[in-house]
């Protein structure tokens, strides 16, 4: 395969089969664009899709999503999971809403914000010439590029990319090539195993997550003791309280006096 013939092969695959109506791909402010990204870490995007479509319309701006009591977010991140990264996107909302972010550095010196996401909302908010690994593009590399090599690290797939990249064209071309490996894994090809830095999701059932998650339902309807957050999970005792004590130290929670209660902040 050659970076020319691979182009082709992407190009003419989003033309026939992209996936052009998802809603952030119409967006090109870098708020909007966060979010997508934000939710869309570690969740499938048609999960993601009426998530965003609500959490947009009722924070339609980075200071309304500033100014918004925390319990209001985390109500409206309920099921997609992971609620830290709610909290993380109200504060890096904070950041976008008080000065105009314009480079990729300070894109990374926002809250929950690391070196691919902040190369994701540069390339579809700006269409800046960047470099970035995801899931399906990791696939598509390997799935042509590296056909017959057991394990595959980072360095040689962003080699690749660095080849490949249109310049110019960043906003499309990385639409284009994550839909892509997204078709083929629904093909049943995924080759992200192979690479270096894999990791293999753990199973939410009996989770660490599955617990945290009960818990901060459980709050956001009232403040609630110890015995009553330790009652769904008789069995799971400790890791109750492991979760209570990690959302106490994020902030998410606290605790006053007998009873836990949702964070204020």
């Amino acid at each position: 395969m050659t970076p020319a013939k691979f182009r082709a092969l992407v190009w003419k695959h989003y033309r026939e089969h992209g996936r052009h109506t998802l809603p952030w791909r119409k967006a090109k402010n870098v708020y909007r664009i966060l979010v997508s990204e934000v939710m869309l870490q570690q969740t499938q995007v048609e999960r993601v899709i009426p998530f965003y479509k609500k959490f947009i319309q009722k924070f339609p701006t980075a200071k309304k999503l500033a100014t918004a009591p925390l319990a209001d977010v985390l109500k409206a991140w309920q099921g997609l999971g992971y609620n830290r990264r709610a909290k993380m996107l109200r504060s890096a909302s904070g950041e976008l809403a008080a000065k105009k972010v314009k480079t990729i550095a300070e894109l990374e010196a926002l809250p929950g914000v690391g070196p691919y996401t902040a190369r994701a909302v540069a390339a579809f908010a700006w269409n800046r010439d960047v470099i970035f690994i995801e899931t399906n593009i990791r696939t598509a590399v390997i799935h042509y590029f590296f056909s017959k090599k057991k394990i595959v690290s980072e360095k040689e797939i962003e080699d690749i990319l660095i080849e490949v990249f249109p310049k110019g064209k960043s906003r499309e071309w990385y639409s284009a090539l994550m839909d892509y490996g997204a078709a083929l894994k629904r093909s049943g090809i995924s080759h992200n195993a192979r690479s270096k830095t894999y990791t293999k999701q753990s199973k939410f059932a009996g989770s660490l997550r599955e617990v945290r998650g009960a818990i901060l339902r459980a709050l956001l309807e009232k403040p609630a003791r110890l015995a009553a957050l330790h009652r769904p999970f008789p069995d799971r005792i400790t890791q109750v309280d492991t979760a209570l004590a990690a959302l106490v130290k994020e902030n998410l929670i606290k605790k006053q006096k007998e009873k836990y209660a949702l964070a204020e902040g």
